[in-house]
C-alpha cells in the first residue's frame, strides 16, 4: 500500500536538493538585479515593446498581469504577459525577464521547431499531468500494477514536455543576452547581473526536469520495471 515510502524520498533527493538551491540562486541574483538601473533607463515593459518592435512584431500585445503563471508568453494569444515587478520595474531584472520573454516571442515568429513541438505537446502533458495522480494513487491504494502502470505512461507525458522545455528556456535566455546589447537596453558590462538572473531561472527547470524524470524512474521501480522492487 502506497502510505509512506522512505525509497520516494531516496529517489527524489538529488532533484528536492537542486530545485532548492535553484530557488534560493534565482531569489539571490534577483534581489542584486533589481537594484541596479539599467543604463537606458527601460522599464520591463519598454524593452519588450523595444525587442518586437525591432523584430517587426508588432502583432504581439504586452500585457501586466497578476495570474498563478506569472511572466509568460502565450503562443495562442500572442501577448506577452509580465508580472508588475517586470511590466514597471526599471532594474536589470526587469529587463532580462521581459527580454527572455520576448525570446519566446521571436522563436515563435521563426518557427523554432522545440518550441512548435513543446506547444503541441502541452494539451497532452495537461491532461497527464491532471490525471496521472489519481490513476497512480488508486492503483498503488487498490494494489493494481495495471492501473498504476497507466498512471506512469500519462505522468511520462508531463516528463517529456519537462525534457522538451529545457532547450526552448535555454534558447529564450540566449537570445535575451543578444537583443538586450543590440537593442541598447543594456549595455555589455550589464549582463553579468542579467545573465545571473537567467542562468538561476534556467536551473529552476533543471531541476524541475530532474524532478519529473527521478519521480517517473522511482514509479518504474515500484513496478518492478527496473532495478525490481520488493512488492
Amino acid at each position: 500500500m502506497f502510505v509512506f515510502d522512505p525509497m520516494y524520498f531516496v529517489f527524489l533527493l538529488p532533484g528536492m536538493l537542486l530545485a532548492g538551491w535553484a530557488s534560493w540562486a534565482v531569489k539571490s541574483a534577483i534581489n542584486k538585479a533589481s537594484r541596479i538601473r539599467p543604463s537606458s533607463g527601460m522599464t520591463g515593459a519598454e524593452a519588450a515593446a523595444r525587442i518586437l518592435d525591432a523584430n517587426n512584431l508588432r502583432d504581439v500585445g504586452i500585457e501586466r498581469t497578476d495570474g498563478f503563471l506569472g511572466d509568460h508568453y502565450d503562443p495562442r494569444k500572442k501577448v506577452l504577459r509580465l508580472t508588475p515587478d517586470i511590466y514597471d520595474g526599471r532594474t536589470l531584472a526587469a529587463v532580462g525577464v521581459a527580454a527572455h520573454e520576448a525570446g519566446h516571442a521571436l522563436q515563435d515568429a521563426h518557427g523554432y521547431a522545440p518550441l512548435k513541438f513543446r506547444n503541441g505537446i502541452v494539451p497532452m502533458a495537461s491532461f497527464g499531468s491532471n490525471f496521472s495522480w489519481i490513476l497512480l494513487i488508486g492503483g498503488f491504494f487498490l494494489g493494481s500494477p495495471s492501473l498504476i502502470l497507466v498512471g506512469v505512461v500519462l505522468f511520462s507525458l508531463t516528463v517529456l514536455f519537462q525534457v522538451v522545455n529545457l532547450p526552448v528556456e535555454f534558447d529564450a535566455s540566449s537570445r535575451a543576452r543578444e537583443i538586450l546589447v543590440n537593442n541598447n537596453i543594456v549595455m555589455r558590462n550589464e549582463l553579468a547581473p542579467v545573465g545571473k538572473v537567467l542562468n538561476a531561472a534556467a536551473m529552476t527547470y533543471v531541476a524541475a526536469t530532474i524532478t519529473a524524470i527521478l519521480t517517473l524512474l522511482y514509479y518504474l521501480w515500484r513496478l518492478g520495471i527496473i532495478g525490481g522492487s520488493d512488492e
